[in-house]
């Protein structure tokens, strides 16, 4: 069986268990910082932009999107997207902004 020309290397595994340390801390950051009240004003940015980087470091290697096709991104994109906007909305009409 020959290899194909857009074949790639996949990161070893200590790369991916790696990566599961870094989703861990910025897990346990997502927990300390929702108890810090002094976090309060600038809470959900903060939570937001952690949660778009776990979401793209999962996307990214443990589902191989880094090495699939670009239309793909454009879907998951697309889904965090519908994602983060569902989750403004529901903290809008619940009065969280306040």
């Amino acid at each position: 069986m020959s290899h194909d020309a857009t074949a790639h290397e996949h990161p070893s595994n200590r790369f991916y268990v790696l990566i599961a340390v870094v989703l861990a801390v910025l897990t346990a950051l997502e927990v300390a910082v929702f108890y810090v009240e002094a976090m309060a004003p600038i809470l959900l940015p903060v939570l937001m932009v952690m949660m778009v980087a776990k979401f793209a470091l999962v996307v990214m290697f443990f589902m191989h999107l880094k090495f699939d096709s670009k239309v793909l991104t454009i879907v998951f994109v697309w889904g965090l997207f519908i994602a983060v906007c569902i989750i403004l909305a529901l903290m809008a009409v619940s009065g969280k902004f306040s």
